[in-house]
């Protein structure tokens, strides 16, 4: 099924995308001599065949607007040398057991110093057995229907800028997961409702999108990404472009202290 909007945009909403892609053009040109992003899609369990749909849509939006970004699913970036370099690291439908011990307390550490985390659709379905990561993702995926049904989402932060652009009540088709070990500390800006669609099991609070200070960076993670055809869907590459924005407006420099033993 293509993934498709039901309502159109809002009047305001060219307005607001211009306004993101000149912040990522200009805003983000003050922060650093380069602002550079890490996408990594390491996977250890199911593979997402969208994640290619991902890599461009960022190979665009870094082309376009005068940022760049780097591609891996080598773990061995994650090392305080490598992660310095990049003022937000995305998780692009990570799956499964991808960081070892010293590589996940390399991501600890580059939040503590100030960077950012950005999670898309699988990234909830990655490294169960680590405390820290569950904090940061805000909950782990629990299951889903069956397919790529539409649904419609309700927006409750509406002056966000993951969200400024969208309607009231955003209705798309995409796999939508249900979440379990629900952080209480999320800040939502969207919710599914479970009343338009067969399948959720997260009741009337279903979060699907959030954000929060973590350390002395900041996350944002989207359930919303499953199907190819989103990446080229303009409201969700604004939603992806406004959760970049607010992640950006971190403009901390990395800080690194000295490790724990």
């Amino acid at each position: 099924m293509t993934n498709h909007s039901s309502s159109p945009l809002q009047p305001s909403a060219v307005i607001f995308i211009v306004g993101v892609l000149l912040f990522l053009v200009y805003g983000c040109a003050g922060a650093t001599d380069t602002t550079r992003l890490l996408v990594f899609s390491k996977t250890a369990g199911f593979r997402h065949s969208s994640i290619p749909a991902g890599q461009e849509m960022f190979r665009r939006l870094a082309a376009e607007h005068d940022f760049q970004v780097d591609f891996s699913e080598d773990a061995t970036v994650f090392n305080q040398e490598d992660l310095s370099r990049y003022r937000v690291v995305v998780f692009l439908s990570t799956t499964g057991d991808i960081l070892d011990a010293g590589q996940q307390r390399e991501l600890e550490r580059y939040l503590e110093a100030g960077g950012n985390w950005l999670g898309i659709h699988a990234a909830a379905d990655t490294e169960y057995d680590w405390p820290w990561y569950n904090s940061l993702v805000g909950a782990y995926f629990s299951g889903h229907p069956r397919g790529t049904p539409e649904a419609t989402l309700r927006v409750i932060e509406a002056d966000h800028p993951s969200t400024a652009h969208l309607p009231k009540a955003w209705t798309r088709s995409d796999e939508w997961y249900n979440y379990k070990s629900i952080q209480e500390d999320l800040q939502v800006v969207m919710l599914l409702d479970e009343s338009t669609y067969s399948g959720g099991t997260n009741g009337d609070r279903h979060p699907i999108a959030w954000y929060k200070p973590f350390h002395n960076g900041r996350m944002f993670y989207t359930g919303l990404g499953h199907t190819e055809a989103s990446y080229q869907e303009p409201a969700f590459v604004a939603h992806i472009a406004g959760a970049l924005r607010y992640l950006l407006a971190n403009d901390r420099p990395l800080e690194y202290a000295r490790d724990r033993p």
